[in-house]
């Protein structure tokens, strides 16, 4: 029994790591299993609605190699037309961690919305810190994300 623990273990920290490394290696964040960028968020609702809206996989499209979904057709389009002003920043990874140097997944219902763009952050916590110095994380996570995802 205590060997099948540690072999559990050792699987799931191998999981851990190779997952890590899958999406130091996506410009995009992506969940594990589907790619679904933002969780499966719609990217537009949430400068439309100012909120987390699921998205629906009746209007779905690819784009930067993620899965991108959206609450309604309309939704859709207006991504596609502009998809660079609606997707999230730092690839929809936490910006507070992209301003510290490191890629960190983002809870997709914790953002901040700033001069038009979307910001994702870890958790609350994060989200408090990120808006102590907003204008400073942003310069520091745009001068660092590039290199970060060319690792």
């Amino acid at each position: 029994m205590k060997n099948i623990i540690i072999k559990m273990f050792v699987l799931s920290a191998l999981f851990v790591v190779s997952q890590q490394s899958l999406q130091a290696a996506n410009p995009i964040s992506i969940t594990f299993f589907g790619s679904k960028a933002i969780g499966g968020y719609d990217a537009v609702a949430y400068h439309t609605a100012k909120k987390a809206i699921a998205g629906n996989k009746k209007f779905a499209t690819t784009w930067k190699g993620a899965n991108w979904f959206f609450f309604s057709a309309k939704n859709l389009q207006t991504f596609l037309a502009e998809p660079t002003k609606y997707a999230p920043q730092y690839g929809g990874y936490c910006a507070w961690a992209a301003a510290d140097n490191r890629l960190v997944k983002a809870d997709p219902k914790i953002f901040d919305l700033h001069e038009g763009k979307l910001y994702l952050n870890y958790n609350k916590k994060t989200q408090r810190d990120w808006n102590v110095d907003r204008q400073g994380m942003i310069t520091r996570g745009d001068r660092n994300y590039p290199k970060l995802i060319a690792k």
